[in-house]
C-alpha cells in the first residue's frame, strides 16, 4: 500500500468491515465509536459470512470485526480465507462471554484481539486504537522499504561494478560470489566471456591527455560498447588503472564486442586496445581469466598499427569464406608479402593460423552454447563446406566437431 506520512495522519481513512448476523451489535458497534477521529472508516456490514467474505475482498479492507457464530459460512472459515487472501488484514473477534474458549483458538489465525459481547466504547476504541497504530507504522516501514528497493535499483549499476571488481581481485568465496550475482541480477554463472577496452592516449589528437577529457573519452567508449553489445546479459566495470572490463553471459556477444575497437575509432577519432578472453566454469577462477586478458591487452601496445588492424579485420570477418590475405591486404592497402611477413613477425604465427585459431575458438563456443548443426556452425565460422571444417577442427582439437560437443576434448584459448 503506497501511502505517504502526511496521508497517514490527515488524509487516509483505514477501511472497516463489521460482520455480525445480530443487527443490533452491529448498530451497537457503529454508533459507540468516532470513526472519524480514529480515522477509520466503516466501508460495510454484513450479517453472514459468505456476504462479509465479498465485501471484504470488494473494498479491500484493512480491519475486520467478526462474530465467530454466524450462518452460512461461520466466523473461523470466514477469517481463514480473508487471511489468505488479505494477509495484510487486522482481525478483531466479537464473542461472548460462553465463546472465550472458541475465541482462544481463533487467535492462533492471527486475530489481533477479541471484543466482548455487549461491545464496551471504551476498551472498543482503545483495542481500534492499537490496530489503527499497527497498520500505520507497518505501512510507513513499506513506505521505507519501497524507497530504499527504488534507491537500491538505481545504485545497480555501481554496486554491480564495485562487486565486480570485488571479485576479480579474488577477495571472494564462492558463496558470496553467488548471492551477490543473485543479489544484482545477474547469472549465477561464471561469464563466458571477458573483455578488455584499453585506450591507447597517445593516439589523442594532444600529447598528452589531460584526465577530464580521458574521462570522456572513456564515457564515450562505455556507450558505444553498451550499445554495440545490446541485450546481451553483461557488466561493464572499469578497474583500478582505468582499463574497462566488459563480462559477457554469452558467446555470441564476442562478434558485437570486437566492432568496438572499429566503432571508437570511426566515431571518437581515437585508438583502444581490446582483448577478449573465454570465462571458466568455476566463478573463483575468473580473476585468473581477468589477469590473462590484462596481460595480453597490455601486450596489444607492442603491436604495429598494421597487425593490429589486421587482427581486427579477421575477428570481424571470420565468418567469410572467401576471405584471404589477398583479399584483406587489399582492404588494409598494404602488399600481401608485406603484411604477411608482419603478422609472422608479431604475432609469431602465419595468416592462416591465426585465422584459423579465431574460428575454431568461435565453432568451439557455438558447440558448447547452441543447438546449431555443424553444418550450420561451419558455414558461420567461414568454412564452404563440414568436411573442410571436421578436418580443420580435428587438426587443431584432437577432436571431430561431434566428440568435442559430447566432451571429447578441452579447446584453450
Amino acid at each position: 500500500m503506497m501511502i505517504n506520512e502526511l496521508s497517514l495522519s490527515t488524509e487516509y481513512r483505514w477501511k472497516v468491515l463489521i460482520a455480525d448476523d445480530e443487527c443490533i451489535i452491529r448498530e451497537g458497534i457503529r454508533e459507540s465509536v468516532d470513526w472519524e477521529r480514529l480515522r477509520l472508516n466503516v466501508a460495510a456490514e454484513a450479517e453472514d459470512g459468505e456476504e462479509a467474505l465479498e465485501l471484504a475482498l470488494k473494498h479491500r479492507i484493512d480491519i475486520l470485526l467478526v462474530d465467530l457464530n454466524m450462518p452460512i459460512m461461520d466466523g473461523i472459515e470466514l477469517m481463514k480465507q480473508v487471511r489468505e487472501e488479505l494477509p495484510d488484514c487486522k482481525i478483531l473477534i466479537i464473542t461472548g462471554h460462553d465463546e472465550f474458549t472458541y475465541a482462544q483458538t481463533a487467535i492462533r489465525l492471527q486475530v489481533k484481539d477479541y471484543i466482548l459481547k455487549p461491545a464496551n466504547p471504551a476498551q472498543l476504541e482503545k483495542v481500534l486504537r492499537q490496530v489503527r497504530d499497527e497498520l500505520e507504522e507497518e505501512a510507513i516501514q513499506q513506505q521505507h522499504l519501497q524507497t530504499a528497493s527504488r534507491q537500491i535499483t538505481r545504485s545497480y549499476p555501481l554496486l554491480r561494478e564495485r562487486f565486480c571488481q570485488e571479485w576479480m581481485e579474488g577477495s571472494m568465496t564462492e558463496d558470496e560470489i553467488v548471492e551477490q550475482l543473485s543479489f544484482l541480477e545477474l547469472p549465477v554463472t561464471a561469464p563466458c566471456l571477458l573483455g578488455m577496452i584499453r585506450l591507447r592516449e597517445s593516439a589523442s589528437p594532444q600529447p598528452l591527455m589531460q584526465e577530464s577529457e580521458r574521462q570522456l573519452y572513456l564515457f564515450a567508449i562505455e556507450n558505444i560498447a553498451t550499445e554495440l553489445l545490446g541485450s546481451y546479459p553483461k557488466v561493464l566495470f572499469r578497474d583500478p588503472f582505468g582499463v574497462i572490463v566488459v563480462l559477457l553471459w554469452s558467446f555470441s556477444a564476442d562478434a558485437a564486442f570486437h566492432q568496438i575497437e572499429s566503432s571508437v575509432r570511426t566515431y571518437l577519432k581515437v585508438a583502444v586496445d581490446i582483448h577478449l578472453t573465454e570465462g571458466d566454469a568455476d566463478i573463483t577462477s575468473m580473476p585468473a581469466v581477468y589477469r590473462k586478458c590484462k596481460s595480453s591487452v597490455l601486450k596489444e601496445t607492442a603491436i604495429s598499427p598494421l597487425v593490429r588492424r589486421a587482427k581486427q579485420y579477421m575477428l570481424e570477418n571470420y565468418g567469410d569464406c572467401t576471405l584471404t590475405l589477398e583479399s584483406m591486404a587489399q582492404q588494409l592497402q598494404s602488399s600481401p608479402v608485406y603484411l604477411s611477413r608482419m603478422i609472422k613477425q608479431e604475432l609469431d604465427t602465419s595468416f592462416n593460423s591465426y585465422l584459423t585459431q579465431i574460428r575454431i575458438r568461435r565453432a568451439s563456443q557455438l558447440l558448447n552454447g547452441t543447438d546449431l548443426t555443424i553444418a550450420e556452425i561451419a558455414r558461420q565460422v567461414g568454412y564452404e563446406t563440414q568436411h573442410y571444417f571436421s578436418t580443420a577442427f580435428k587438426r587443431t582439437t584432437g577432436a571431430s566437431p561431434l566428440q568435442y560437443r559430447k566432451g571429447g576434448a578441452a579447446q584453450e584459448e
